[in-house]
């Protein structure tokens, strides 16, 4: 087997692959057709066929298996797949950077924010983060689960990620760095509050309540019904599935049998915006840990690092306090 001369591939990838070839690779994985690929491309198929010959050929390998089903990348397809994307997206941020440049910024940055994240929070890290810079930075806050968002991180839509840590998080091409821990809070209207604390915790008496919960298979939803599980309890079935703080609030606060557990420092916020009430229970158990989630390369531009230490110091600082 002839050795993998990585200088001479590279030198050969730096001289001959274009831009062009990589859109040109994202779109056969889009429609699975060279035909489909030449009319979305205003080209002809002779042309395109012609275009993914010569990029097989730097390849050294097919990069699609050809079938009457249509076209499927291959294992070397995928990966050059997965590069083309995050050079695309590269661009693209390259483009905005150019832009906020241009409009007397110093950068952009793209941040991933799983749900029940604390808002005052990432305000505090951004209002930080501004006067460091040598000009103001400007940020774009994506919201999404987990999977959806570190798979934003790792194709390059993202810079950062801040989400929940846990046995279910894909870390493939990822580090994380834990940001602080939350405790759970069993939330209600003030006078379902008031009754359920004249009362010892029964999960019994809680099942048949109106629940309103995250979306299945996220961390925090499967550690609700385990807590049901282990006291012999089917989970019940929530009358909402949301992770939107504002119609959480918005449902307690309207309904006297509607709950929800959500982190103590979303509950106190939605105190505050909503006017729900948390009842004083105490759980002996904690969320997965929030945390900051970055690609394996680590961050290089110096906005990012600034971000990233001036939400490392606000979480320090405000999970400190007694009682957080």
């Amino acid at each position: 087997m002839e050795a993998f001369n990585t200088g001479e591939v590279l030198r050969m990838l730096s001289a001959r692959l274009k831009m062009r070839h990589l859109i040109l690779l994202l779109q056969i994985q889009q429609h699975g057709s060279l035909t489909r690929v030449a009319e979305h491309m205003a080209s002809s198929q002779p042309a395109i066929t012609n275009a993914l010959a010569e990029l097989e050929s730097m390849f050294g390998a097919p990069l699609f298996d050809r079938s009457v089903r249509g076209m499927a990348p291959t294992a070397l397809g995928r990966v050059v797949l997965s590069r083309a994307q995050a050079m695309i997206h590269d661009l693209g941020h390259l483009v905005r950077d150019m832009e906020t440049v241009a409009s007397g910024h110093a950068a952009h940055l793209h941040i991933g924010v799983t749900p029940f994240i604390s808002g005052q929070i990432l305000s505090a890290a951004v209002q930080r983060t501004l006067p460091e810079a040598d000009r103001r930075v400007t940020v774009t806050i994506h919201e999404g689960t987990s999977d959806q968002l570190l798979s934003q991180l790792r194709d390059h839509t993202l810079d950062m990620v801040v989400g929940r840590a846990s046995s279910s998080v894909d870390l493939a091409q990822v580090r994380f760095e834990v940001l602080y821990r939350q405790q759970p809070r069993l939330i209600a209207s003030r006078r379902l509050a008031a009754q359920l604390g004249r009362i010892r915790l029964d999960w019994r008496k809680l099942v048949d309540l109106d629940w309103v919960l995250g979306a299945p298979h996220t961390p925090m939803r499967e550690q609700v019904a385990d807590i049901f599980l282990g006291a012999g309890l089917v989970p019940p079935t929530p009358i909402v599935e949301s992770y939107s703080s504002k119609l959480i609030g918005e449902m307690i606060v309207a309904s006297e049998r509607a709950v929800s557990i959500v982190p103590a420092d979303i509950a106190e916020e939605l105190v505050r915006i909503a006017g729900v009430a948390i009842v004083p229970y105490s759980f002996d158990w904690t969320l997965p840990p929030i945390a900051m989630f970055t690609r394996a390369q680590g961050l290089h531009r110096t906005a990012d690092q600034l971000f990233a230490a001036s939400l490392r110091q606000v979480c320090q600082e405000t999970y400190a306090k007694p009682g957080l």
